[in-house]
């Protein structure tokens, strides 16, 4: 998937300037797809050009003038091709994590857990800031509620996606700190 396919995705919540689309992809496409601020507005540049989105001057008396991007119908029938095309691969985990877990048995046991710890740590800081934009999105709602009465409901599926798995992080990360700390207790069973 090419970075302008998530760059439309989160324009669809609406126009945003460059700073705000980087600052809310967090909010929007970041628990499937990630970018830096520099990409995004490399993406933009192109997108414009290619007349994808087209962008607004606003001037402000106390900071820089900004520019405010929206989807053409240009850019919306870029969404539509895109949606109706097949996905892709399923995507592949390269996980540095994962690495340093395999090599658990002759590495560092206490730094592998360690970075067991901090990744579940980030999990549980995501899923708290997922349950807010979920809580956001439904307004005082039931999910059901939501669902028929919704403009677009896309987000909130995605957002559901990050919040598994994260859950699946927490879950997977609880056995691998348990079955670390097993395997140390009878390693040293073992050597007294």
């Amino acid at each position: 998937m090419a970075l302008r396919n998530a760059v439309m995705a989160a324009l669809l919540e609406g126009e945003a300037s460059g700073y705000d689309l980087a600052k809310g992809f967090d909010a929007t496409v970041a628990n499937f797809w990630t970018a830096t601020p520099q990409q995004l507005y490399r993406e933009l540049e192109r997108m414009e050009a290619e007349g994808l989105v087209t962008a607004r001057l606003v001037e402000q008396r106390r900071r820089p003038n900004k520019r405010l991007f929206s989807l053409t119908e240009a850019g919306r029938e870029a969404v539509r091709a895109y949606t109706a095309e097949p996905p892709g691969r399923p995507a592949v985990i390269r996980d540095e994590l994962l690495v340093k877990v395999q090599c658990a048995d002759v590495g560092d046991v206490e730094a592998v857990r360690a970075a067991v710890l901090e990744r579940m740590e980030w999990a549980t800081a995501k899923l708290a800031r997922y349950e807010r934009i979920r809580q956001r999105l439904l307004g005082g709602r039931s999910e059901e509620a939501y669902f028929a009465e919704a403009e677009r409901i896309g987000p909130y599926l995605t957002l559901l996606r990050g919040m598994s798995f994260e859950r699946e992080n927490l879950q997977w990360g609880d056995m691998a700190l348990r079955r670390l700390d097993q395997r140390a207790k009878t390693i040293t069973q073992k050597i007294d």
